[in-house]
């Protein structure tokens, strides 16, 4: 059984889902509800509280069970997403190479691209070789704007873009 809820957020709506007590997916408006889901609110009330502790600027890592669908690639991917510092970024150039191939550019970035759990996974955290902030599911702006966040509370400033 999959369980949904939303959640307001400073960036809009946002879905989560569980599958066996194990965060599945967290997306950005707009999205779509799975009618065989069970809107279930109590199953997700842990992620929902660590991700309003994170927009209040109180959280900068996740401690939650995760249960991310993918391929062993994009888990490889997802995993090395995690270990990207709070408020630091890196490449998809870097990720490459971190995967031992510099060559598999492009298929890191649709790993990333295929992120079914953002923000707790941090894809936003991801820019081009030259500093642009390119490629992300959720917009630009709110790629931009999670950036700017984490920047803040890393700098050891309360979070005011909320």
């Amino acid at each position: 059984m999959t369980a949904y809820a939303t959640l307001d957020s400073p960036i809009g709506p946002l879905l989560l889902t569980a599958d066996a007590a194990a965060l599945s997916r967290l997306y950005m408006a707009p999205f779509r509800i799975d009618p065989a889901w069970v809107h279930d609110p109590a199953a997700l009330a842990e992620p929902a509280r660590q991700l309003a502790e994170y927009f209040a600027g109180e959280r900068t890592a996740f401690e939650l069970a995760l249960a991310p669908a993918g391929t062993e690639f994009q888990q490889r991917v997802w995993r090395l997403l995690r270990a990207i510092p709070f408020g630091e970024t890196t490449t998809y150039g870097t990720l490459a190479g971190e995967l031992g191939n510099p060559r598999t550019v492009r298929a890191v970035g649709l790993a990333n691209g295929r992120n079914p759990i953002s923000i707790v996974v941090p894809c936003h955290r991801v820019i081009g070789a030259d500093g642009s902030l390119v490629g992300y599911g959720g917009g630009i702006d709110r790629k931009r704007a999670l950036l700017a966040h984490e920047a803040e509370v890393a700098a050891g400033f309360r979070a005011t873009l909320w």
